[in-house]
């Protein structure tokens, strides 16, 4: 009795894994979809390639008919893949609050050079003098912008990379300004 409980047990052993595990194959490959919708190629690279790699081991051990292999590969694939879309979601959230922290560090640097133009044309800066101040204010505030819509389209890399330095250039400009201020207001002459 007990060698036909095994032989039976040994029997759909067998029968299980005598065809590929199309459903399980199948999970996995819409986990990996999934996964790479959600930016992991990009967020979760590691765990997005280690799911990658086990759905083509998978796939390896189904040309080989080493089906139980394969269902061990694609359920490793499928979990795989799910942790690489949950790594991209918080990736993909943690890029988005630096690059909108990133644009909004720039803000105030452009509203001080625009006090700063303000004081210069009241010091009565000539145009020329004001030209640069103003051409780095144009450049600055179209950064900015493009920065904003980089980050609505969901580029968080390029609207942090284009406003990389964009403070320390509007610090210099906004120094340059107020040398200027100082040395046209040292030089006014005095009314009696």
């Amino acid at each position: 009795m007990r060698r036909v409980a095994v032989a039976v047990c040994a029997l759909l052993i067998c029968a299980a894994c005598s065809e590929p595990p199309h459903k399980e194959i199948d999970r996995a490959q819409g986990a990996i979809e999934a996964a790479r919708a959600a930016g992991a190629e990009q967020y979760a690279q590691a765990s997005f390639a280690a799911a990658t790699t086990a759905m083509q081991e998978t796939h390896e051990a189904v040309d080989q008919r080493d089906y139980r292999l394969a269902l061990s590969r694609a359920i490793d694939a499928n979990d795989r893949a799910l942790e690489a879309a949950t790594q991209a979601a918080d990736g993909k959230a943690r890029a988005r609050s630096e690059a909108e922290v990133a644009v909004a560090r720039a803000s105030p640097f452009l509203r001080q050079l625009d006090d700063r133009l303000k004081a210069a044309e009241g010091a009565r800066l000539t145009p020329t003098e004001l030209a640069p101040a103003r051409q780095a204010r144009t450049e600055a505030d179209r950064t900015l912008q493009e920065a904003r819509a980089a980050v609505d389209r969901g580029d968080y890399a390029a609207a942090t990379m284009s406003v990389n330095g964009l403070a320390e250039k509007i610090t210099a400009e906004t120094r340059s300004l107020d040398e200027l201020i100082t040395q046209r207001t040292a030089r006014a002459p005095r009314r009696r």
